[in-house]
């Protein structure tokens, strides 16, 4: 049913879990013996930091942050807004923000900045990267898949808080997000 609203399907699942092994192997390497804290960001990466959490063979911790900058619509307001702030201590450790899109920037900006002032070792993976959308030059360390400038929605990814029980990443008809 939620098919009717996709104008195409953009990534599968099945890519997803694929680049999720990948990037868990590289993280598992890379990580190995310092237990680094994998920051989930709310409400977004939650199917991707499922799939690659258990593709990473080495001890982490898990926590949550709620952010946001696009407040119920499709473009980003410009105005990062903190709703839930992490209960684990950041100073001296490593630190894994785990995201499911980079767009403009301005969010992960935001919460790398604040974590390193709290004295975090911060690294950033993220399911997408839209660089032609990019208003702040942040770079992700662990990237799956690069988009193109297209509304997305589908495994984490929501419009107005829909879609993101969608198996895939898929482009929204624009006709759905235009009225």
């Amino acid at each position: 049913m939620l098919e009717q609203y996709i104008e195409k399907v953009l990534i599968t699942e099945e890519e997803i879990s694929e680049k999720a092994k990948e990037i868990g192997a590289q993280l598992t390497k890379d990580f190995d013996g310092k237990n680094p804290l994998i920051i989930g960001i709310l409400r977004g990466s939650i199917p991707f930091l499922a799939e690659l959490i258990k593709r990473i063979d080495t001890h982490v911790e898990i926590d949550f942050m709620t952010v946001s900058s696009y407040h119920g619509g499709t473009k980003s307001s410009g105005e990062v807004k903190m709703i839930m702030d992490v209960d684990t201590p950041v100073n001296g450790r490593d630190v894994i923000i785990a995201e499911d899109i980079i767009d403009t920037g301005l969010t992960l900006k935001y919460l790398k900045e604040l974590l390193e002032h709290r004295g975090a070792n911060v690294t950033i993976v993220t399911m997408l990267d839209k660089p032609s959308n990019r208003e702040i030059d942040i770079v992700p360390d662990y990237t799956g898949f690069e988009i193109p400038n297209e509304f997305v929605v589908g495994y984490g990814l929501d419009y107005d808080e829909n879609f993101r029980n969608l198996p895939y990443v898929g482009v929204l008809k624009q006709e759905v997000y235009s009225n």
